[in-house]
């Protein structure tokens, strides 16, 4: 089973994920999205999946920082080049595994996706 974790390294969440996903004995393959960027394809498709509300990580230090008039009147349709030019605006970590989509760090979550 392919697994994919999108996320920041530095990130305590994606750290967390990242410790029990090794701890469960499940490879998985990391994705960066601050260094490698995201496509606007994925970024919909986890909106679609997810609602683009979810995928926005509003609780961050580089949201609170935008221009009042970035954050006003936002839908997907400004939120999704939003995350494009500022990826830690992504929540993370966002998971991608054969049965479907994670998206955040919930060990009963993971537990019953991945089986352990």
């Amino acid at each position: 089973m392919a697994i994919t974790l999108y996320g920041i390294p530095n990130c305590d969440t994606v750290k967390k994920a990242r410790a029990w996903l090794d701890g469960h004995g499940i490879a998985y393959a990391f994705h960066d999205y601050k260094k490698s960027g995201i496509t606007a394809a994925k970024l919909k498709a986890w909106c679609k999946a997810f609602g683009w509300e979810s995928v926005l990580n509003r609780a961050g230090t580089t949201f609170k920082k935008l221009p009042d008039a970035a954050k006003s009147g936002l839908d997907q349709a400004k939120a999704i080049p939003l995350m494009l030019e500022q990826p830690s605006m992504i929540k993370r970590p966002i998971v991608e595994h054969a049965d479907g989509l994670l998206i955040g760090f919930k060990p009963s979550e993971w537990e019953e996706a991945f089986g352990k």
